[in-house]
């Protein structure tokens, strides 16, 4: 049930950002999500180079990519499905848990088969996007909060203070490097320390999520049917099916593959590459502010498409860059499109799935993205171990525009009204 709020005292700080409508609840997830985005952001820019300054070789950064990224799909999918009987709240502190143990996980092996464990049962994201188990429940947590016409607003927020938060993390993510050289440590072991901030954010994001109203802390209502997604199964499986598409392309520039892309290619310093993946998560979380205005003069799947076809474009381009200048040049303008579809995509499986089918579609449309994009890393890893050319980058740009093209051919008449 949509949650609105009565007139009442005059929000501030965070909740003075927040659609009038959404609930303290809200709040929180917003907080805790911006909180995650700076840890997420610090690590996936870290992870390829404390993994190559460990030994690894180029492959095994991807297979370790790779492994993240299954392990991310097969929680998504057991944490969505059993919502319905363990509540969206106790999900969300066990997630919590598991993201504190993968950060002393990375920060005390340093040999691929323990990493490639640590990897596949935790909850490190590569990416710094929205390829997380956190995601689906906090989703689903997040569209009963707030009316239906600001659902959009309050997801861009939401997104918007994971992807700032993500670029200071991207940022910061060249401190070890710098204070290792200041203080003559090895840069590894300096690099290291950067995993126990993740396990430190894990656990202030767990007191948060612990204090949340008890009326989220029970389970919510079983989908109707045996299946938690009953009469929604078909149009959600069309929906995760078209996102597979979108996330496989995704995969093969997932942020750890952009830094050994430009690293290898053009030789690209740690600092050098946390300042370019910090102007790129302003520019992208900036623009998705613009969403919910175009949502409401054209349309969800009209937003989602028409901002994503020339983010694609552009990253096609990327690898015909003549020099390192001109790559980053153009993956910052990329910035300025990729993400604006985020917060009307969220907003569209919300809108076309009743209430208690939130929790199930949000995990089941986000675990075959999360599958997909679980494997081609693992390719854009062998790819670049035989090419220094962008080829995962023209690919991933191709397979992108694709699914813009079905996208629209299949839902630019669905309702969103719900």
């Amino acid at each position: 049930m949509t949650a609105t709020t009565a007139p009442g005292p005059r929000r501030r700080g965070l909740g003075a950002l927040l659609p009038p409508s959404a609930s303290p609840a809200a709040a929180t997830v917003v907080l805790a999500r911006t909180l995650r985005g700076f840890a997420d952001g610090f690590v996936s820019v870290l992870l390829a180079q404390y993994l190559v300054g460990l030994g690894l070789s180029p492959f095994a950064v991807g297979a370790i990519v790779t492994a993240t990224l299954l392990g991310s799909a097969a929680l998504t999918l057991a944490f969505g499905l059993s919502a319905h009987r363990t509540g969206l709240a106790g999900l969300l502190v066990a997630a919590c848990g598991l993201m504190a143990a993968t950060g002393l996980g990375f920060a005390a092996f340093t040999t691929v088969g323990p990493l490639l464990v640590v990897a596949l049962v935790g909850t490190l994201n590569p990416s710094a996007g929205d390829v997380s188990v956190f995601l689906p429940t906090e989703q689903a947590l997040v569209a009963g909060e707030v009316d239906a016409e600001e659902r959009p607003r309050l997801f861009a927020l939401y997104n918007v203070g994971g992807t700032l938060a993500g670029a200071l993390g991207a940022l910061a993510s060249g401190l070890p490097q710098g204070l290792a050289h200041r203080y003559g440590w090895e840069v590894t072991d300096a690099q290291r320390l950067g995993f126990g901030l993740y396990t430190a954010v894990a656990l202030v994001t767990l007191a948060l999520y612990r204090g949340l109203p008890r009326r989220i802390r029970n389970p919510i209502a079983p989908a109707a049917g045996r299946s938690p997604l009953g009469t929604s199964r078909t149009a959600v499986l069309r929906l995760a099916a078209l996102f597979s598409l979108d996330s496989a392309g995704s995969g093969f520039v997932v942020t750890s593959m952009l830094v050994l892309w430009l690293h290898l290619r053009f030789d690209l310093s740690a600092g050098s590459t946390a300042t370019v993946f910090f102007a790129s998560g302003l520019l992208g979380g900036a623009s998705q502010f613009l969403a919910p205005r175009l949502a409401r003069r054209i349309g969800l799947v009209r937003t989602m498409v028409f901002t994503h076809i020339p983010a694609n474009l552009i990253l096609a381009l990327t690898p015909f860059a003549p020099n390192g200048r001109v790559a980053i040049a153009m993956l910052l303008a990329r910035s300025l499109f990729a993400q604006m579809d985020s917060p009307a995509r969220q907003s569209f499986v919300m809108a076309v799935v009743p209430p208690e089918h939130r929790a199930a579609a949000s995990s089941v449309t986000n675990v075959p993205r999360s599958l997909a994009s679980a494997v081609t890393p693992l390719a854009a890893g062998a790819i670049l171990a035989r090419s220094h050319f962008g080829w995962p980058l023209l690919l991933a740009g191709l397979t992108k525009l694709a699914y813009d093209l079905l996208l629209l051919a299949l839902h630019r008449d669905t309702p969103t009204d719900g």
